[in-house]
Formats: C-alpha cells, sequence, structure tokens
C-alpha cells in the first residue's frame, strides 16, 4: 500500500472510531476522496498513479471542481465533494502529513434552486381513501398509518422508522421525534392518523414478538426499514393511480405547503418540520406563491399572461 491509500485508510478509520459517522456517511466520505483520488491519478501531476496528497494546491482542487461540474455534478453534490475534501485534509494536517489545506476557500457553483414536489389535496385524498375490504389485513393498515402519519405530522423518513411505541402520547395526541442533530420536538397527530394508528396496533401484536418496541415493523417482525417504507408507499400510489411519483418525502413537502397555505405561519411550519434555519423554510414560500400565480393565471379573465392572442390584436 503506497502513502497515499493509506492516508485515505487512515482518514476512514479516524471517522469511524473518533467521529462514530454511520455507514452511509463514510460511504459518502470514501466515494468523494475516491472520485478525487482517481481524477488526480490521472493528471500529470501524478505519472506513477500514487497520490502525494501534500503535493495538492487549491489550484488542483479548482480544476477538479471544474471537471466535475462540467460532468454534469449539480451544486449541491459538489459542496458536499467539497466538504469531505476540506474534512480529509484537516485530519491530514492534524497527523503532521501536510501543511495547508487546499480545499478552503473553493465555493461550489450556485445551483438553481428546485422547488418541492407536493401533491394537491385530491391527490392525497385518492391516495389515503383505504378500500374497506384491505382494513383488516395488516400490512395494508399498517402501510395506511404510515401514509396518514407521515402526512399528518409532516416526518422525515428516518424519523418515521425511528419510532417506538412509547413515542406516542395517546391522551395528548402527540408525538415525540428525534430529528437531524438529535433534535427532539413534539408534534400533533391528527384524527385520521390516530384512528389509522389504532386500527394498525390491533393487528400490530401479532407480526412480531412482545419484547419488540418499533412502532412499524415488516412482515419479519422487526423494525420496518427505509427501503420497505418507499417500496411500498410507491406500490399504494401506483394502486390508487396517483399521479406521478409518490415518496416519503414528498408527502412531508406536502404537509409543509398545504400547512404554509392554510395558516400562513412561517415559524410554525418550521418549528413542525424540525428545520434549523427558516431560510430552508422559506422554499415553500416560493412554492405557494407559485400556486397563487397558476390560479389566477386561470381564473382571471384577462390575466393569461401567455396569451394565445399572439398578435397584438384585440379580441372580439
Amino acid at each position: 500500500m503506497n502513502a497515499g491509500d493509506a492516508a485515505l485508510d487512515g482518514f476512514y478509520t479516524y471517522l469511524v472510531s473518533e467521529r462514530q459517522l454511520s455507514g452511509n456517511t463514510l460511504n459518502n466520505y470514501r466515494r468523494d476522496l475516491t472520485r478525487l483520488q482517481e481524477y488526480l491519478q490521472h493528471s500529470t501531476l501524478f505519472p506513477s498513479g500514487c497520490v502525494d496528497w501534500a503535493q495538492i494546491e487549491t489550484k488542483h482542487i479548482r480544476n477538479f471542481v471544474a471537471w466535475v461540474h462540467r460532468e454534469g455534478l449539480g451544486g449541491k453534490s459538489i459542496q458536499r465533494l467539497l466538504s469531505a475534501i476540506r474534512s480529509f485534509y484537516k485530519y491530514l494536517h492534524r497527523e503532521g502529513l501536510v501543511q495547508q489545506n487546499p480545499a478552503l476557500g473553493i465555493q461550489a457553483p450556485k445551483s438553481p434552486r428546485r422547488l418541492p414536489q407536493t401533491l394537491d389535496v385530491d391527490q392525497l385524498n385518492q391516495l389515503l381513501d383505504i378500500d374497506e375490504s384491505t382494513k383488516n389485513d395488516p400490512l395494508e393498515c399498517r402501510d395506511q398509518a404510515i401514509l396518514e402519519l407521515i402526512y399528518s405530522s409532516g416526518l422525515r423518513l428516518s424519523e418515521l422508522v425511528s419510532l417506538d411505541l412509547h413515542s406516542i402520547d395517546w391522551q395528548e395526541a402527540t408525538l415525540r421525534v428525534v430529528g437531524k442533530g438529535s433534535k427532539e420536538r413534539v408534534l400533533p397527530i391528527g384524527r385520521k392518523a390516530m384512528q389509522a394508528l389504532d386500527r394498525w396496533l390491533d393487528l400490530r401484536d401479532n407480526m412480531t414478538k412482545p419484547e419488540e418496541i418499533a412502532l412499524f415493523v415488516s412482515q419479519r417482525g422487526s423494525r420496518i426499514s427505509t427501503r420497505s417504507v418507499q417500496l411500498r408507499i410507491d406500490r399504494r400510489a401506483k394502486m390508487q393511480h396517483t399521479q406521478g411519483k409518490v415518496y416519503p418525502h414528498r408527502l412531508r413537502h406536502s404537509f409543509a405547503s398545504h400547512m404554509l397555505e392554510s395558516s400562513g405561519d412561517l415559524r410554525a411550519v418550521q418549528e413542525l418540520l424540525g428545520h434549523a434555519d427558516i431560510s430552508t423554510t422559506q422554499i415553500y414560500t416560493h412554492l405557494d406563491f407559485r400556486h397563487l400565480m397558476d390560479v389566477y393565471d386561470k381564473a382571471h379573465p384577462r390575466a393569461h399572461r401567455q396569451s394565445d392572442n399572439k398578435s397584438g390584436k384585440d379580441d372580439d
């Protein structure tokens, strides 16, 4: 093993042993740094293919960023890539292997901010209207409770699968969740979601062992995985002929958009979503404005800004 590979292995060991990062996060670091390493190995700087991290300068990182951008990598992905490189060089500096961090001060190119996809109320009713014949099917009842709860309380997928039986306060109809940064928040649960949860719990015990504390379990009786939730929601959407792709975060987006549209209270929506920065929540104001403009264009008799009348002549 050459010195460049050894430095990377040391960094990955540090991420696991000292920073105690999850497997998914570690894989993200590994993927990003491997991309940088492969780029450098094919450059004229290291004809032997062995990367010496101490020789890398800011201009080399800038060239790398420009290259991945030309290859189609978006601004957010490049930002994550730069974060991984900075963390790696911070570790190398701590170990005395480099003198400076060449990624400091380099900014990722800005990407146009995409508005989140949502479902309108009619689409949600179509998705959530359960067939009476399936009300005694444990898996269908579980899926119904999952769908209702995500939309009722605006949960992230990771928050949903981590819920335990004791997370719910049945008297207060509230839910205690642990979100990003291990921040805890208490959320209200709507009437429909409470009813769906009640039906699910009547059937849950037949699918799992008494010692299992997970609120939602798989067919095997253990805590349900994020992938299973995604697949089951996609399956329900196709069965219900819901328009467009339906995934857990789209339900969360729908919750946020509908709450803001009805209340206009940005701060309250921020608290419900668990956003640390209100600027993250503000994207839903743009979504709400776009909806208003669509309504305006369709409803106002003289509003058609993309008019069929392109000749400039008055309508009859």
